[in-house]
This record gives structure tokens, sequence and C-alpha cells, in this order.
């Protein structure tokens, strides 16, 4: 088992390393291309990556094409957490067709939109209303544009989930605060002046929550005041306060691994469980702090050795599990190519009960070749003795509408399983899916396929 998974893990590095040299030529060839054919840049993109099968490359792509002309390996290593960055382009159809204020309003003719659920405040969004709130001078947040714009679900999906905002000429549209998230302004109409400030002391850099809203003296003068125009972009880290959930600090991380560390060395370690010295109120907490008392240092001692001890018990894989389930939670539906839909279970004559495929009129085989529908689509994550494979197929458009996704897989499936993530880009035949059993690699096939998480090479023939 261990030789095994040394060998997976060797060609795994293998695999990112060859990965790697591809996004670098991607990067590359990216700038050629938004260089030469600007004008029409994200409509002949989006088409263009709808024929890169790997999806990886199709988020470096995009996102190359966002922050273009900066390289995102230095975005990364220069900015990213550290410092704003503005790209102004003098180009003010970059972003067309990303969307826009007739699509807004195509959407409030058309659609659903709910106050509260679609557009911030609990009854159906018409357009007259909407509209006479903005000429009265209120900016507008469509809290989810990708559940009605394709093309939003289409970016969005390769890169993160962000709100569209309206703010009418001449205002404002929120006082100045600093949010818990990296925010990336993409102005795609119209002009809006921003003021962005440094983090008022080192406390509130890079902040786990968001802060409440500052008056002017409190904030000092601005970093950097600008007007961004169609086309611009402004980048800036949490905790820089501007004008105008996703947290991922190591902080976070540990906010899940301290408590489950700490169940375990109660259960497992007495030293856990010995009570607190008697009389220690008396010479411990701020009343006390000030005290000369060698008590006060042996407690000290005594928590500080707790402390590292605590770490070995730290369930770190869990803790990132955890984390990996919140994330697929907050991702949308991978939106399917013409190919990948073809190939797909979306594709295959079957009939559709409760929102899951039955009587497939296909047969999967030995011999398919099949591969995970997207990288990162799905991901093992234990429960006790259970394993289950949560993902993303099913995951609505409308940001948390429903609750995560998720299948339990049996232990005879879960050297497959880790198989077909790992293998990704690559298509692998049903029969070289590591089970001992033939029936055991076609059942998991299928009940990958019938989730929508695995399409094959070749779309399937009626059996």
């Amino acid at each position: 088992k261990k030789t095994k998974r040394k060998q997976m893990g060797k060609q795994v590095i293998k695999a990112a390393q060859r990965e790697e040299r591809v996004e670098r030529l991607a990067e590359v060839s990216l700038g050629r291309y938004i260089v030469e054919r600007e004008s029409e840049a994200l409509d002949a993109l989006l088409s263009d990556l709808a024929k890169v099968s790997n999806s990886r490359v199709r988020a470096s792509k995009l996102f190359q094409w966002l922050i273009h002309p900066i390289p995102s390996k230095s975005f990364f290593r220069d900015a990213w957490e550290k410092k704003p960055v503005l790209i102004k382009r003098q180009n003010p159809d970059y972003y067309t067709g990303l969307f826009s204020t007739a699509e807004f309003d195509r959407i409030l003719r058309q659609d659903d939109v709910q106050y509260g659920v679609n557009l911030d405040v609990t009854r159906r969004a018409l357009p007259f209303t909407v509209w006479d709130f903005y000429e009265s001078g209120c900016s507008l947040r469509m809290l989810n544009p990708q559940a009605f714009s394709s093309t939003v679900w289409n970016v969005l999906k390769k890169l993160f989930c962000v709100p569209r905002y309206l703010t009418p000429p001449g205002t404002q549209g929120f006082a100045p605060h600093y949010d818990d998230i990296e925010a990336f302004v993409v102005q795609l109409e119209g002009k809006k002046h921003w003021r962005v400030y440094n983090p008022r002391s080192e406390n509130e850099v890079l902040p786990v929550v968001s802060s409440p809203n500052f008056s002017h003296s409190e904030i000092g003068k601005p970093i950097l005041e600008v007007v961004l125009e169609a086309g611009d972009l402004l980048y800036f880290p949490r905790g820089f306060i501007h004008q105008g959930d996703c947290r991922n600090s190591w902080g976070n991380l540990l906010a899940k691994v301290v408590p489950a560390a700490l169940e375990m060395a109660m259960e497992e370690d007495v030293d856990f469980r010995r009570g607190l010295p008697v009389n220690y109120l008396t010479y411990m907490g701020v009343q006390n702090s000030d005290k000369e008392d060698p008590r006060r240092a042996q407690f000290l001692s005594r928590i500080e050795g707790l402390m590292k001890k605590l770490s070995t018990f730290a369930p770190v894989d869990a803790a990132v599990d955890q984390k990996a389930r919140d994330y697929l939670h907050d991702c949308l539906p991978p939106m399917l190519t013409a190919e990948e839909r073809a190939s797909s279970v979306q594709g295959a004559p079957s009939r559709w009960e409760n929102g899951e495929a039955v009587d497939m009129g296909v047969a999967i085989r030995g011999q398919i070749r099949v591969r995970l529908v997207r990288s990162g689509i799905a991901r093992l994550c234990s429960d006790g003795e259970a394993v289950w494979l949560y993902y993303t197929a099913d995951n609505s458009r409308v940001y948390h509408k429903e609750e995560p996704k998720s299948v339990e897989i049996k232990a005879e499936h879960t050297d497959a399983m880790e198989f077909l993530i790992h293998a990704y880009p690559k298509f692998v035949t049903v029969g070289s899916v590591p089970c001992k059993l033939t029936e055991d690699k076609v059942s998991l096939a299928v009940l990958l396929f019938k989730r929508g998480l695995i399409h094959t090479a070749e779309p399937l023939q009626r059996s």
C-alpha cells in the first residue's frame, strides 16, 4: 500500500510539473493572443477555452485574461494579500460581453429576481421599482448574477463568485470599510471614483471579519485614488479600506484544527484531563498579572508544554477536508461544453427522476475511457469510519440555495476514486481503475457517471 502510494505520489508530482509547463506556455500564448485581438478578447477567449479539455489550463488562461498585462505568477508573488493593483487599459471594450446594464434590466424583466435572495432587501424585484431606487441615488447590488446570466456563470465558475454592483452617477455606493475577502473590481461600464486606504494597524492586516463603516477622520489619507473606466481593473487585499465568503487564512484553518485536536488530546492523554492547581485563581488572571509569584511562571510553563503537545494531536488533513467541503459548497456547478455534454450523463439516452439519471440506455464497460468532468469537481473526505465524496456537479447557481452534495463511497472504491482524481486530465479505462473486482470498477463508474462527475472520451452509444 505504501509503495503504491509513493509511486502514485511521484506520478502526481510529475503531472504537476507538466501542468506547470503547460500553464507557463498558456500564459505566454494568451498574452500574444490578447494583444492581437483585444477588441473581441472575452467572446473569442471563451470560444477558444471551450476547446481546451484541461480545466486547470482553462482557469489559468481566464485569470490571466482578467489581470492582463500582469503575469499571473508576478501577481501572486508581488501583490496577492500585499498591496492594491490598478490596471488602466484605455480599452472600454475589454470586458464587453461579461455583463451590462442592459443584461441587468433583461434579468429584472424576464426572471424571478427576489429581494434578499438575488438583489438585497423580501419581495419580487420589479423593474420599475428597482430603477426607481436607482434614480433616487441607491446603489443596486445583484448578489448572484450567475443565476441568470450564462456568460457570468461561465466566467465565474472558472474564477470566483462576485456580486454585480450598479452605482448611480454622482453617488457613493458604500461608506468606507474593509472586507474579509480579496476584491477584484471589474469596471464594465461608465466610470466610478475609488479611494483605497492602508489598514489602520497591524491588527487589521488580513482580517477575518469585515469592518463596520468608518468616518473619514478614522482612516487618514488614501494611498490610491482613481477613477475606474470601462475595461479597468482594481484589486485590493482584505483589510484595505475602500469606498466605492471566503476566507482562506492559516487562522481560519487553525480554527478548525485546534478544537478537534483538543478533543482528541482530552480523550487520549491524561495530562489534558488533570485538574487545575488548587487556588490558581489567587495568582492567575488580569488582576494578578503584575504579581511576582513563582506559581505564575510554573502555570504558564505548563500551558506552553500542553500547547506544544497539542500539535501532535492536530487532525490537519481532516481540517483541510472541512475547508474543502466549505469550498465545494461555495462553487458554481460546471458549465459543460457541447462535447462534454454529449459525452456525459447530460447527453446519455436516459430518464430523469428527482435530479438523477435512471434507466440509462447505455452500458459502461471496462474498455470505456473516462475522466472527471473538471479538476476539483469532487473530493474524498473521511467522517469517522465512513468516506464521503463531496462534489459540485449538482450545486445551484444561486449561492448556498441547497445543501452540500455528497455520496458515501464504499471502502473498496476509495483507492479507485483517488486514482481518478489524480489521473485528471488524462482519460483512463474503467478496467484500469484499481478495484479487485470488475463489477466494482463498473459500479463506481456508473455511480460517477449518473452523478455527472465523469464523462467519456467518446459519446456512449445506446446499448
